[in-house]
């Protein structure tokens, strides 16, 4: 118990400490925290009103985001899986900040639930087994496969941390195993976002088998590329060195990952498209606009545009081995990605209803503004989480030894 208090007090001293950088940082987080919850009041006295959200659109911005970053937690698999089934040095020394990057993702994906909910009061009944949408609901399904995957990896990450912390061995009898389950449960927290639209029959541009497999590509391309971007910053502005082998390893798998889910993308225009009928105009409306409107289309473009042009640059090994150029591509795959998740497949999917009405989303300054306070509150949380663990590894936050002050 005393080591525990100990760890927690020296842990906590650590991260708070830092300089001018890292006080600015974390105040520009805390201010967009603060107008996400003047922005999350609004939407709770006045309702969901004050969205672009409609009787026609009911998903929007939040639901995207939830999505998109499920992928994220997903893809802080490709960092453990290589250190624990093929033991790669360069990823086993990061592993556990692939974990803290989980963990900040989860949180985030809950918050955007509590946001979407439109009544917070009335999120019990996501919870097993007393909700009454716990089982019943596909998002029930969601929620409690997060909430695993949460606690997989709060467990493996903190218990690490706690033994190099210590100075105790890591006792593997039961660590391992529990490593080995995480990596198969990181699968199926998007393969069950996925069913969360797939099996929804009236809106054709989701029903389709092949929802699981784009939702996985996808997350184990912006993952590691978000991951590849925080690697980068934490060489630069940290002692702690994270390997060149582990950061090449991730570029090839984002290059690989992000081939396939352009093809799979394009392979779906093809399909819908050669002989069109009524189940395409969604993606119809997504490329081309229907009927006059043409909202989503600068969308559509964009994203396709930043992956394509994202995965051509990896191919250019000047872009892909200096690292200084390496974060172009994956700052236009994540955001490519990201676009493609949100404007290009949950909002058209709605679009048009499933009695032909076509019916435009434009997100107001409510959404905008809860989605940037809500990703980042889940940067300052990552921001700790990073902090705290590399202050470990590094040998400053010891049991025994004074915290060393952070820069």
């Amino acid at each position: 118990m005393q080591q525990l208090i100990s760890f927690t007090t020296d842990y906590t001293r650590y991260v708070l400490k830092g300089g001018t950088k890292f006080y600015a940082w974390m105040g520009s987080l805390a201010v967009l925290i603060v107008g996400m919850m003047y922005v999350f009041y609004l939407q709770n006295t006045d309702g969901l009103i004050v969205t672009g959200m409609t009787s026609q659109i009911s998903d929007g911005l939040y639901l995207a985001n939830l999505v998109f970053l499920v992928g994220v937690a997903a893809g802080a698999v490709t960092i453990v899986f290589p250190a624990y089934v093929y033991h790669h040095e360069g990823m086993h020394k990061v592993a556990v900040l692939g974990e803290m990057l989980a963990i900040s993702a989860v949180i985030m994906v809950m918050v955007f639930v509590f946001a979407h909910m439109g009544r917070p009061d009335r999120l019990w009944h996501m919870i097993p087994p007393w909700g009454i949408y716990s089982f019943s609901s596909m998002l029930g399904w969601d929620v409690m496969v997060l909430n695993g995957y949460l606690i997989l990896n709060f467990i493996c990450g903190f218990y690490y941390l706690w033994c190099k912390y210590s100075g105790n061995p890591i006792n593997k009898k039961w660590f391992i195993p529990l490593v080995y389950v995480a990596i198969v449960w990181a699968l199926s927290i998007h393969t069950v976002t996925a069913f969360l639209m797939a099996n929804n029959p009236a809106r054709p541009m989701w029903f389709h088998s092949m929802m699981p497999i784009r939702f996985i590509v996808t997350a184990f391309a912006a993952g590691p590329s978000l991951i590849i971007l925080i690697f980068l910053v934490i060489r630069k502005n940290t002692k702690f060195w994270v390997d060149d082998s582990a950061i090449k390893l991730l570029t090839t798998i984002v290059q690989f990952c992000l081939g396939i889910a352009i093809f799979l993308t394009l392979s779906e225009v093809v399909v819908e498209l050669y002989a069109r009928t009524e189940h395409a105009n969604g993606l119809y409306y997504l490329m081309f606009g229907l009927h006059g409107l043409t909202g989503l289309v600068p969308w559509f473009w964009s994203s396709l545009v930043l992956m394509v042009g994202a995965f051509i640059l990896f191919l250019i090994p000047r872009f892909r081995n200096d690292f200084k150029l390496l974060t172009i591509p994956c700052a236009m795959a994540f955001v490519g990605i990201w676009i493609e998740k949100g404007m290009g497949l949950i909002v058209p999917g709605y679009i048009p209803s499933p009695i032909g009405e076509v019916t435009e989303y434009h997100p107001s300054f409510v959404e905008w503004l809860l989605v940037l306070g809500i990703w980042a509150f889940g940067f300052f949380i990552l921001t700790i989480l990073l902090k705290g663990a590399i202050g470990i590894m590094l040998g400053e936050v010891k049991f025994g030894g004074p915290a060393v002050a952070a820069k």
